[in-house]
């Protein structure tokens, strides 16, 4: 069974004038396997942040169905959605959104602390994760006495703690260096190795090219898909580059 699947999903913003509305989403049609890594492209305006805010159950369809595992969560009410995303979703978000008031270690701790877990669990969680993500040394330091890698570092390992079904990253690497992204990338690409589920939204290339499968969202629609395959990463990523190009250009790739 597929870990996710949008069926046919569209999305429609009302407009303040009772107008027809916008449509961010026309009929969005694909499923992610368990363990599958997969990227998503798409310009400015082309509805990827609001397919992944739909998928992350932070917004619901206008029509269409996503199943997690199966489950259609927007048929749960506000509490019991919140609790299903916590259940079965990590989230990795461009900014970090970490607490500056609570220190790594606590920040990376916050999902278990929501879900009641008692302390002892907690350390027993936190401490290896940390030391895989090579944060170990840092879990006492605040989030502003660390670098942007390192925080990003940290909002990885607090996706992680509660074992998610899904690590959902919205433009990790946005707010990051070159060198700070490419250490985040081949730590996600890591993750992904030990099994983990992965989706990813992303303007960079060079993030893409370590997805198993790209897909290329343009005008509310999957237009087009990459496929990893045999192919190296520098081959993926020539691909990537190539259709980006003809995205910009306004023409379709139909290879």
């Amino acid at each position: 069974m597929s870990v996710l699947e949008a069926n046919h999903v569209k999305k429609v913003y009302k407009t303040r004038l009772g107008g027809e509305g916008v449509t961010a989403l026309k009929d969005v049609h694909f499923s992610v396997e368990p363990g599958e890594f997969v990227a998503i492209m798409g310009e400015s305006g082309s509805g990827k942040t609001t397919l992944l805010n739909i998928l992350a159950s932070l917004d619901t369809p206008t029509a269409g169905k996503v199943l997690i595992n199966g489950k259609d969560y927007s048929a749960l009410k506000d509490g019991e959605r919140a609790i299903f995303r916590r259940n079965n979703l990590g989230f990795i978000f461009q900014d970090f959104n970490l607490l500056d008031n609570f220190t790594i270690e606590d920040n990376i701790k916050l999902p278990l602390v929501l879900a009641g877990e008692d302390y002892e669990t907690m350390d027993e969680k936190v401490l290896p994760l940390a030391k895989e993500l090579g944060i170990e040394s840092l879990l006492k330091k605040y989030p502003y006495e660390v670098s942007g890698g390192q925080k990003q570092r940290t909002a990885v390992a607090r996706a992680l703690i509660t074992n998610p079904h899904i690590l959902l990253a919205d433009e990790p690497t946005g707010a990051l260096d070159s060198k700070a992204a490419t250490n985040l990338m081949h730590q996600l690409r890591d993750i992904h190795k030990s099994g983990q589920t992965i989706l990813m939204v992303t303007h960079s290339n060079v993030a893409a090219s370590y997805a198993d499968r790209v897909m290329f969202i343009r005008d509310g629609e999957v237009f087009h898909q990459i496929y990893r395959g045999d192919l190296k990463r520098n081959e993926m990523l020539d691909k990537i580059c190539d259709t980006v190009t003809v995205i910009m250009r306004g023409g379709e790739d139909n290879e």
